[in-house]
C-alpha cells in the first residue's frame, strides 16, 4: 500500500503540473512558475516514483551482466550528479529555452530529459533494489552535499542579472504586477533556494540515521 501510494503520488504530481494551472503560467506569463513546475517533475516526483516501484518488478532487468554494468555505471555517484546538473543547466541557456517554449515538441523533450536526469540523480539515495543499491550514509551525505551546493554559477547568474535574461517572459503579457526582473528573480530563488534547502535538509536526515546505525551496531557488539 505504502508503495502504490508513494508511485501514485509521483506520477499525479508530473501529471498536474503538466496539465494544470500551473503549465499554463509557467508557459506563457511566469519564468518562477516554469521554475516550481521544474521543483515538482525534478524533486519531488522522481524519489516517489523510484521508492514506489517494487524491487522484485525491476530486478529481472539487472540479471544480464553487461545491463548491469551499464547501469551500475549510469547510477554511479558522479556520473548522476554530472548528467544531473548538466542536463538542467544547458537548458537554461537562453537560446535553448527559447526554442523549448517556442516549440511543443522540444519543449516535451526537455521535460522528458529532466525526469529521466532526476531519475538518475535520485537513484544513489532511494534505490529499491540489491544489484545497483543506495549509497551508505556517509556517502550519501557527501552526494547530497555536493548536490546543495551544484549549479550555484547557473542560478547565481539567473537571480542576481540586472536584466531579464528571457526574451519570453519580457515579451508576456503581465500578471499580478510582477515585472519580469522579479519574476526571473523569483524563479531563481525558488529553484536554487529550494533545492539547496531540500538537500541540506536530507544530509541531516542522513547524519541521524547513520548515527542511529552506530549506536545500535555499537550496543550489538557490546
Amino acid at each position: 500500500p505504502e508503495k502504490t501510494l508513494s508511485f501514485s503520488c509521483g506520477v499525479l504530481l508530473i501529471f498536474l503540473s503538466l496539465s494544470s494551472p500551473l503549465h499554463i503560467l509557467s508557459d506563457h506569463y511566469l519564468f518562477s512558475a516554469h521554475m516550481v513546475q521544474h521543483v515538482i517533475i525534478t524533486l519531488i516526483a522522481p524519489p516517489l516514483l523510484i521508492i514506489g516501484t517494487p524491487g522484485w518488478l525491476i530486478s529481472p532487468i539487472f540479471q544480464k551482466k553487461p545491463i548491469l554494468k551499464t547501469f551500475k555505471l549510469i547510477f554511479s555517484p558522479l556520473i548522476a550528479i554530472i548528467f544531473f546538473n548538466f542536463v538542467f543547466s544547458i537548458w537554461h541557456i537562453p537560446a535553448l529555452y527559447e526554442l523549448s517554449v517556442k516549440y511543443h515538441w522540444v519543449h516535451v523533450s526537455e521535460h522528458i530529459l529532466f525526469v529521466l536526469a532526476a531519475i538518475i540523480m535520485w537513484w544513489p539515495l532511494c534505490s529499491q533494489i540489491s544489484e545497483v543499491p543506495r549509497l551508505i550514509y556517509p556517502l550519501q551525505m557527501m552526494y547530497l552535499f555536493v548536490m546543495s551546493l551544484a549549479q550555484v554559477i547557473v542560478f547565481g547568474i539567473i537571480t542576481f542579472a540586472s536584466d531579464p535574461i528571457y526574451v519570453h517572459y519580457v515579451e508576456a503579457p503581465r500578471i499580478w504586477n510582477i515585472s519580469p526582473l522579479v519574476d526571473q528573480q523569483l524563479g531563481g530563488i525558488i529553484m536554487k533556494v529550494g533545492s539547496g534547502f531540500l538537500f541540506l535538509a536530507l544530509l541531516i536526515v542522513a547524519f541521524f540515521k547513520w548515527a542511529n546505525q552506530s549506536n545500535q551496531h555499537d550496543h550489538f557488539k557490546s
